[in-house]
């Protein structure tokens, strides 16, 4: 299997390194934690030279997500209900990545968890920061190919819909907003340039 984000090219112009920070952190507090997350308040000077504040929230976990596809070139999607938004969510098998796990080994086993599905072969797509503007959550997308199906365990805060779908239907649902979660539209858009002789 591969999926190490080192294989990613690199950016080869000599000018790629980052413009110099614009914000100053003076002063810094955390107001609120548990298992998953850390919400800290920074006191700083803005890129105008005047003072204000940001909050941030911090994730202990990394996020990961997995395309299943299959050799007739169609995909598996579950649905759930996402407290959050308060919405029915159809979206690509995901979940949280601890630091004693690499990412490859999360989205085995989410993959397993939540399809049943076994995969031969597992693909790097991308690295995605989520919410930029106010999360540190970085995101590890894979495709996921070769695959042998098997029985699944949801954990007990999800109740799940699995489906195989069509990949036409699939872009279909990306069209047509039935599919915002931002890991799963990273991972159609992918896929979709894939197909589109853009790369893979």
């Amino acid at each position: 299997m591969s999926g190490d984000p080192s294989g990613l090219p690199h950016d080869p112009r000599p000018d790629a390194a980052p413009p110099e920070n614009p914000w100053r952190t003076v002063a810094s507090r955390r107001v609120y934690e548990n298992p998953w997350i850390r919400v800290r308040e920074d006191e700083v000077v803005r890129p105008d030279g005047l003072p204000g504040i940001y909050g941030v929230v911090e994730f202990k976990n990394r996020a990961v997500g997995v395309l299943p596809v299959e050799e007739d070139g169609s995909v598996w999607l579950v649905g759930q209900h996402r407290y959050p938004v308060d919405a029915y969510s159809w979206e690509i098998p995901e979940g949280g990545c601890p630091p004693e796990e690499s990412p490859e080994e999360t989205a085995i086993r989410e993959l397993k968890e939540e399809t049943g599905l076994d995969c031969g072969r597992l693909e790097l797509l991308c690295v995605s920061h989520l919410s930029n503007s106010v999360s540190d959550e970085a995101a590890y997308i894979y495709r996921a190919t070769e695959l042998t199906p098997g029985p699944s365990d949801p954990e007990g805060t999800e109740r799940l819909e699995v489906r195989r779908v069509s990949w036409e239907d699939v872009w279909w649902m990306f069209r047509r907003g039935e599919i915002t979660d931002s890991m799963s539209v990273i991972a159609i858009l992918h896929e979709a340039t894939r197909r589109l002789g853009g790369g893979g």
